[in-house]
């Protein structure tokens, strides 16, 4: 069989994929059903929005994949030896060493540290205060992730951090800016007078800075903290080696895009399906009101109607539209259509989550759908699936959880316009527009 592919040139293809994601996948979901190709005719990049094709592919055998290879667009940013971009046994090794400072047992140390991060930044909003929320959420995902992550406290090179970070990672933050990522041609080091140019200079400065942490740490060699980077400094590969400084440095960065970034985006997501919706926003707070007075973080992150706003806010606008490619280097059959080595394979995360048999009214925001059934690994996926899952996604849905407690128990917030807000490209990732702002009709004592 042949797979159905559109017949736009590939440069106006490329735009649309830029300037309107949702409606590039849309459009062909729409006209070509569960699986199509772009690009070469000899390599396709194949689009896969079936359940059943995403489990062929899932559960295979992962020998038959380059999934790391196909990330080489963020080696610039990532570094090297990122997890991200890593295949076959340095892949696997990396990520035992990573994993364990996920485990639930682990994150229960960084409970309490969300919750007064996320009280600290939000005591500052006052009545009749209209906030941009990406702003205020972003600072409070990012103090999360250096002091959970990096370990770091309030001084001078967390500060130095905090500035350098926001300013690396605003630089590919709008469409239009994203088109560094697409099209290689545009990166020219002209000095600070070129957008490349800039961001690798705050770039280098950023390595600096976590390479002398990483270095300090080391010296230190204090096993009692409880902090990600302590952890990974402590730790060893099978054979006894330690992680190198380079190692750990990739792996931090990566930590920091793939949790601060991507977490802010669906906060400010929840925010606004939230508080555009007040039904959902009393149902959230009657359900918080329940566990009395200063409850505790433990007894916030279990509770089932917060898990289902947060899943599906994860469900209709995912932060990322696929996760990452893999390329195949074996032959490979699925659901009836034969691929040859070099083919990319992509299950479409937005897609499947907007199938109509599987979430009926995909374009509503409608949290009882994951009370009432359970999804499988292959039809809810917005962490990715296989032997290249998210590592961080329970960090990441902890924080959603309590971060959004934290603001829906101590805030009566409103829209300041009822327009629909759409997604817009934030570098590879889906986000809702910057601009998006709430006013702050009321704070209550939690």
């Amino acid at each position: 069989m042949i797979l159905p592919r559109p017949t736009t040139p590939r440069f106006l293809r490329t735009l649309k994929l830029i300037f309107r994601p949702v409606e590039y996948l849309d459009d062909y979901g729409q006209q070509f059903g569960d699986m199509f190709a772009v690009g070469s005719e000899d390599y396709p990049f194949v689009y896969v929005n079936h359940p059943k094709a995403i489990q062929e592919i899932f559960t295979a055998d992962k020998e038959i994949f380059d999934s790391g290879k196909g990330n080489a667009v963020l080696k610039f940013l990532l570094g090297a030896n990122s997890i991200t971009l890593l295949d076959g046994e340095p892949h696997q090794r990396q990520r035992k060493l990573l994993i364990p400072p996920f485990y639930a047992e682990r994150l229960r140390a960084y409970h309490q540290i969300i919750d007064n991060i996320a009280q600290e930044v939000t005591n500052k909003w006052q009545e009749g205060q209209i906030i941009r929320v990406r702003t205020h959420i972003q600072d409070i995902t990012l103090q999360v992730i250096l002091q959970v992550v990096f370990g770091l406290e309030q001084g001078q090179r967390y500060d130095q951090l905090r500035d350098l970070l926001t300013t690396l990672l605003e630089a590919l933050s709008t469409p239009l800016s994203s088109t560094l990522l697409f099209f290689p041609q545009l990166r020219q080091d002209w000095g600070n007078f070129s957008p490349w140019g800039r961001f690798l200079r705050c770039k280098q400065q950023v390595d600096e800075l976590l390479r002398r942490e990483i270095q300090e740490r080391r010296q230190e060699n204090n096993l009692d903290k409880e902090d990600i980077l302590s952890l990974l400094l402590a730790t060893s590969y099978e054979d006894g080696k330690p992680m190198t400084d380079e190692e750990i440095r990739d792996e931090l960065m990566t930590m920091l895009v793939a949790g601060h970034e991507t977490t802010a985006s669906a906060l400010t997501w929840a925010l606004y399906w939230v508080y555009s919706q007040p039904i959902i926003k009393d149902k959230l707070r009657f359900e918080l009101s329940g566990l009395g007075k200063n409850p505790s973080p433990s007894d916030i992150a279990k509770l089932p109607y917060l898990g289902a706003v947060c899943s599906e806010t994860l469900r209709i606008y995912p932060v990322a539209l696929t996760p990452f490619p893999r390329i195949l280097k074996k032959p490979f059959d699925v659901m009836g259509y034969h691929f040859n080595p070099g083919t990319v394979l992509t299950p479409c995360i937005y897609l499947v989550h907007q199938r109509e048999d599987l979430y009926p009214e995909p374009k509503k925001f409608k949290p009882e759908r994951f009370l009432e059934r359970q999804y499988s690994p292959y039809e809810y996926f917005p962490f990715g699936g296989g032997n290249r899952r998210c590592i961080g996604l329970s960090l990441a849905m902890l924080e959603m959880k309590l971060i959004l407690a934290a603001i829906v128990s101590r805030f009566d917030l409103a829209l300041t316009t009822h327009r629909p807000l759409k997604p817009v490209r934030r570098g590879l990732t889906l986000a809702p527009p910057g601009n998006f702002k709430l006013k702050v009709k009321a704070k209550f004592n939690a």
